[in-house]
This record gives structure tokens, C-alpha cells and sequence, in this order.
């Protein structure tokens, strides 16, 4: 569940910051951040998709709804100038926590 909310804040931050103007000075960041942020989306749709094969229902609806709660969360407090490198590290964290649970459980 943890790996999901986290997922999903590092996609989430990625997708509005093209309005909020939040950028990256270096292309080669904005670059992996593109590419984190995609590949944080595509696991969070994994896990959510085998919570609801492989586990009770309540589960992957927790994840969910805890997802768009923190999502908009985050977008009602306003763009931060930090969000890109927190993107970057929930995206990290979130990936590393989502192989484990893929991997062992």
C-alpha cells in the first residue's frame, strides 16, 4: 500500500508540473524524470490490477482512494519548489518498495 500512495504522489507531481511551471534546469534530469515518473505510473497500475486478483477487495481500494486522497493533497498545497526531487525519491522509494512486494509477497 505504501509503495502505491508513493507511486502515485511521484506520477501525480510529474503530471502537473508542466502548469505549475515546475522544471528541472538540467535536461538530462527532466529526462529521468520523465522516465521515473512513466515507470512509477505503470507499476502503480500493476499493483493495483494484482491487489484486486490476489487479494481481498478492500485492499487495492484502500490503495486507491488513499492514492487520490494524497494526490490531492499535494495539489491543494501549492507548487513547491522541491517537488521535482521529491518526485524523483518517492518515485525511487515507491519502485524499490513495489519490486519487494512483487518479488516476495
Amino acid at each position: 500500500m505504501i509503495a502505491a500512495l508513493m507511486l502515485s504522489v511521484a506520477a501525480y507531481i510529474h503530471t502537473v508540473s508542466g502548469k505549475l511551471g515546475l522544471r528541472l534546469p538540467n535536461p538530462l534530469a527532466e529526462v529521468m524524470w520523465r522516465v521515473l515518473s512513466f515507470a512509477a505510473l505503470m507499476v502503480w497500475v500493476v499493483l493495483i490490477l494484482r491487489g484486486f486478483t490476489t487479494r481481498h477487495w478492500s485492499d487495492p481500494t484502500a490503495a486507491l482512494f488513499g492514492s487520490f486522497a494524497l494526490n490531492w493533497w499535494f495539489g491543494h498545497r501549492g507548487a513547491k519548489p522541491g517537488w521535482p526531487i521529491i518526485s524523483m525519491l518517492f518515485a525511487v522509494v515507491g519502485l524499490g518498495l513495489a519490486t519487494y512486494s512483487l518479488l516476495y509477497e
